[in-house]
This record gives structure tokens, sequence and C-alpha cells, in this order.
């Protein structure tokens, strides 16, 4: 189990439905489900803390800040 209990991840599923429906823009593949795109941010998170910094130099982002949206939990936007 990765720590997350089914309650908390209802709850923010919960969160993402409403951001969803309020027209919010989401940088995701189309007709991704809620539990697709939580996998769908965690792993682009993922990706973002291990790019160097020439990479980060690339996509005009600090090490901070790279490092502040991939450590953000995966319901949040």
């Amino acid at each position: 189990m990765s720590g997350i209990s089914d309650v908390r991840l209802t709850l923010y599923g919960s969160e993402l439905v409403r951001e969803h429906e309020a027209g919010l823009r989401i940088n995701a593949p189309e007709g991704l489900g809620v539990w697709g795109l939580f996998q769908h941010r965690r792993a682009t998170r993922r990706a973002l803390l291990k790019l160097n910094d020439e990479q980060l130099q690339d996509i005009g982002l600090s090490r901070e800040q790279a490092r502040h949206e991939g450590l953000k939990p995966f319901w949040r936007e």
C-alpha cells in the first residue's frame, strides 16, 4: 500500500472532479478519468524531479521550481 488511504483518495478525487467540472485547464491527454489523471500527474511529476539542470533550463524552470512542482501530491493541480 502506498500509504494513502482509500478515504483520502476519495476525498481528493472529488476535488479533482470539481476542478474538471469547473472547466479548469488540465494539461493531460484527452479521455482520462480521475484515476488516469492521478497517474498522469504522478508520472510527470516524478519525471520532472529527475531532470538535470540543462534540461530544466531548456523548459525554463529553476531547480527550486521543479522541486516545488514535482513534490506536489498527485491530487493537486
